[in-house]
């Protein structure tokens, strides 16, 4: 076979790899054909389960303010029966500007240290569990009015590394998150992401910790248990074989000698072309 026919045969295989990588990457190929019916009766995103570390704004609000200021942290009754506010230097002040002193970190045994009610359990629990447990605890105990408590979780975040554009840790404020959500924030997989085998890792509140794949391609990520994320969620991209063969370095005498070939390979061709020219 001629040197010619070889060269046909490489430039036709680099065109057919070329056609078929669009088919990579596309996410979630096909997505219309789940049925309507499937897709509404996916459970909605549950509420955040609460693990060590996370920062809690906890809230008890009544009918009588100065029934509750006795369990919202930094407020306190003065002598004229007005609701106060210590400020976070320690001076009282009457401002209800909120600081990071003003929230609950759940310590390592998944305890806060509520305000007259003391040490409360509340890892591995959502919020609408610690907001009753709050509240059957204040009602009817200490006062005759039934309180509401509202929670929020102020440090929703999950990290995304890998093959992305702009790798980091992102934050949530309304405490949802899902999987394409997080990669937006990340500006999105570059192009030697491999979005067949993205690494999922979680910790559980009991400080378990799970491991799951995920494939972008395939339609039914939308249906999977998975595609919610839970705060402190790490996200790593892997990179494709591409990335990889990239990022492999030879020795250095080996990159000289193969250089070096180069070359000679080079002249070599150039000596066959001058001498196909001469005999035509």
């Amino acid at each position: 076979m001629s040197i010619q026919k070889y060269l046909a045969m490489a430039l036709c295989c680099t065109v057919m790899a070329s056609c078929s990588a669009p088919k990579k990457v596309p996410y979630m190929v096909d997505a219309e054909g789940i049925p309507n019916e499937v897709l509404s009766q996916l459970p909605a995103a549950p509420d955040p389960v609460i693990t060590p570390g996370d920062l809690l704004n906890i809230k008890v609000y009544a009918s009588n303010p100065t029934a509750v200021a006795q369990f919202n942290k930094s407020q306190y009754i003065d002598p004229d029966g007005k609701i106060q506010i210590v400020a976070s230097n320690n001076n009282t002040s009457s401002t209800s500007n909120e600081s990071q002193t003003d929230y609950y970190l759940v310590d390592t045994n998944g305890d806060i240290d509520f305000p007259t009610l003391g040490h409360i359990h509340v890892a591995g629990k959502t919020k609408q569990q610690i907001a009753e447990s709050i509240k059957d605890a204040i009602y009817p105990k200490y006062i005759k009015i039934v309180p509401s408590v509202d929670i929020r979780l102020m440090n929703f975040k999950v990290t995304v590394l890998g093959q992305v554009k702009s790798p980091g840790v992102y934050t949530s404020s309304n405490e949802r998150l899902n999987i394409l959500e997080a990669l937006a924030k990340a500006g999105d997989l570059d192009i030697k992401g491999e979005r067949e085998n993205i690494m999922l890792l979680r910790t559980n509140a009991d400080g378990t910790r799970e491991i799951h794949r995920l494939n972008l391609h395939d339609r039914n990520l939308l249906l999977s248990p998975y595609f919610n994320l839970q705060q402190n969620d790490f996200i790593y991209v892997t990179p494709n074989k591409s990335a990889a063969q990239n990022a492999w370095q030879l020795n250095p005498a080996v990159t000289t000698t193969i250089t070096v070939v180069g070359g000679v390979s080079s002249l070599a061709g150039l000596i066959i072309g001058i001498i196909n020219l001469t005999d035509k």
